[in-house]
């Protein structure tokens, strides 16, 4: 009897027989829709796991006073993670997003295959345990995981592979938030993916597909149902404009901060140190300010919703600040400054989540605090309705602390419907981006890899020499040359060898110099020479030493300096690696600059 196939295998080949009878730009398409259902269901599976374990866990809690519990749920459930990582994943998973940076620019597009699980389960149990952070990063991971481990069943080409990781990327976005453009621009302003005709089509199907899965499957409401009035006036411009900068500050606040924090715990070597001070700080904080349990987005729907005082005095419930209403703005004025730390403090202490939500849960509590205050003050007669500046704010976090400003401006709108704010979502994000740009230049997933010279950019010639590896322009040599051999000696080696530099190294293979042939072309038929001269009196030194640790773009430039052809690569030991030869350096410049272009 015929063993029964599995339903992956089915699948595979199916989609192996479609592949006969379809164009590879069709074929694409069809991938392309496959990653937007597959990551509908990745993100439905995760909200609904995190909403389960929140309820479960926080029911029967007092609005009345602060619980206890608090104090616990937040280190079990960054343990409980933790264990998760360490003994059945055995990778870091953390930095969802500046990981799929590092994969599209150095391990052509390649992500492991746990991925495609391994993020949804981590981020569920931190968030349900009340980690403060955003589910929306791991999806992206996941999402991306997808699309690469697609490519690669496929064999796809690492170009094709790129465009899948951008689709789920996309799809993610698309269908965790159902912002179908947001999904799109998000990859991108963030994943610096390039636009062309024929990325643009599958990038919209998944987008698309996520978008309309998550809609069929969970209902056709935006993420956030507000009504908006004072949609915009004039009068109210200026307002626009100073919360844009405040915006601004906060994002700059919030990445210097979490660089900080993040230097701290990368310091204590051992999990259960981290785990102790990543614990001990979110339990606290979360104790003392129950709204930075979890995502936040019950905050966000309390302040963009309510109707009035009574209403967002709610926000104090099961806390010590119940009962004290005059201390609301003090409170979530803490909360604005505390969040980076209860953050920090989750995905350091061993947990996993992303930033998305804390940049939304921000920029909610800053542009609502910003327009009561205007209001409380009466700043030269204009009124500022609290939940449509606690939306701008939400945008304008966005758009600073992720150096995505037309993402935070179509992402909001479509959270929320909210199409009619287009020109103060603008003014608002333009204005956080600029603020933040004249102080920090990358984004918060872009600058760790920006200062290894690994991130990828929308500059042509930037993004080619980031995707060129050093190993693929190496000339390693099996033979090399001794400072006390002969010229006889050398000339032997010469015959048997194409090339015209060889390295002279010492007994522990350090670089010592160079010889070149042209340099002794004139002594090489003097046979009378040939036991006379010594490699150390032929040898010099190379216009410059190339390192394994240099970037590409850094070795162009040393080409250029120094005008030579050819120059050497040593370890950090001093040790020759090879020859890196200009004109290697050019050749897949080029085919890389065509093939990039050839859309």
């Amino acid at each position: 009897m015929a063993k029964r196939r599995t339903f992956t295998q089915r699948f595979v080949l199916r989609m192996l027989i479609a592949r006969r009878y379809v164009s590879e730009k069709q074929f694409m398409l069809l991938l392309a829709f496959v990653v937007g259902v597959l990551t509908a269901f990745a993100g439905i599976f995760l909200k609904w796991l995190i909403a389960h374990i929140e309820f479960l866990l926080t029911h029967q809690f007092s609005i009345y006073s602060s619980n206890w519990l608090y104090l616990i749920y937040p280190v079990v459930g960054i343990f409980l993670t933790s264990v998760f990582i360490r003994r059945i994943v055995r990778d870091d998973i953390s930095h969802g997003v500046t990981k799929i940076l590092f994969a599209i620019a150095r391990k052509q597009s390649y992500i492991k295959g746990h991925n495609c699980w391994s993020s949804v389960i981590a981020s569920g149990i931190t968030i349900g345990f009340g980690g403060s952070v955003g589910a929306e990063a791991p999806i992206v991971l996941t999402g991306s995981a997808i699309g690469s481990n697609l490519g690669r069943l496929f064999r796809l080409s690492s170009k094709q592979m790129m465009l899948l990781v951008g689709c789920g990327a996309a799809g993610a976005v698309a269908g965790i938030f159902k912002a179908p453009i947001a999904g799109l621009v998000f990859v991108l302003e963030v994943l610096m993916i390039d636009l062309t005709m024929a990325w643009l089509v599958p990038l919209l199907v998944s987008c698309v597909t996520a978008a309309t899965v998550t809609f069929a499957l969970t209902g056709w409401g935006s993420v956030f149902e507000c009504q908006i009035d004072y949609a915009f006036s004039p009068t109210r411009i200026p307002a626009d404009i100073l919360l844009g900068i405040l915006c601004g500050l906060i994002s700059l606040y919030f990445t210097r901060a979490t660089n900080v924090l993040e230097g701290i715990f990368r310091r204590l070597t051992h999990p259960y140190a981290r785990l102790a001070l990543g614990g001990a700080m979110l339990s606290v904080l979360i104790f003392l300010f129950p709204s930075l349990y979890g995502e936040g987005y019950d905050l966000i729907e309390l302040l963009l919703n309510g109707k009035g005082e009574e209403d967002w005095l709610t926000v104090l419930h099961s806390s010590l600040f119940y009962g004290h209403d005059s201390m609301l703005l003090v409170y979530l004025s803490l909360v604005v400054l505390f969040k980076v730390f209860a953050s920090t403090a989750t995905n350091g202490g061993g947990g996993c989540g992303g930033i998305f939500a804390p940049s939304l849960f921000l920029g909610c509590i800053g542009g609502f605090v910003f327009a009561r205050l205007w209001n409380i003050n009466d700043l030269f007669g204009v009124y500022l309705p609290e939940n449509t500046f606690a939306l701008l704010g939400m945008c304008g976090l966005m758009s600073g602390v992720m150096h995505a400003p037309l993402t935070g401006i179509f992402l909001i709108a479509e959270l929320t419907g909210g199409y009619r704010m287009f020109l103060p979502l603008m003014i608002v994000s333009i204005g956080a981006y600029i603020t933040i740009n004249l102080f920090e230049p990358h984004s918060i997933y872009t600058m760790r890899l920006a200062r290894r010279g690994e991130l990828l950019t929308h500059n042509k010639d930037r993004a080619i020499l980031t995707l060129m590896s050093m190993d693929s322009v190496i000339d390693r040599y099996s033979k090399y040359l001794t400072p006390e051999m002969t010229l006889g000696e050398v000339v032997r080696q010469i015959s048997q060898s194409h090339h015209n530099v060889f390295p002279v190294l010492n007994a522990q293979r350090q670089l010592v110099a160079v010889l070149y042939i042209d340099d002794i072309r004139h002594i090489m038929f003097r046979t009378e020479l040939y036991s006379q001269l010594r490699v150390s009196q032929l040898m010099v030194q190379p216009a410059a030493r190339l390192s394994t640790q240099d970037e590409m773009e850094s070795i162009v430039k040393v080409f250029g300096k120094t005008g030579a052809w050819t120059l050497p690569v040593v370890d950090a030991d001093g040790r020759f690696v090879g020859f890196i030869r200009k004109s290697r350096v050019f050749t897949m410049y080029r085919q890389m600059l065509a093939d990039i272009s050839n859309d």
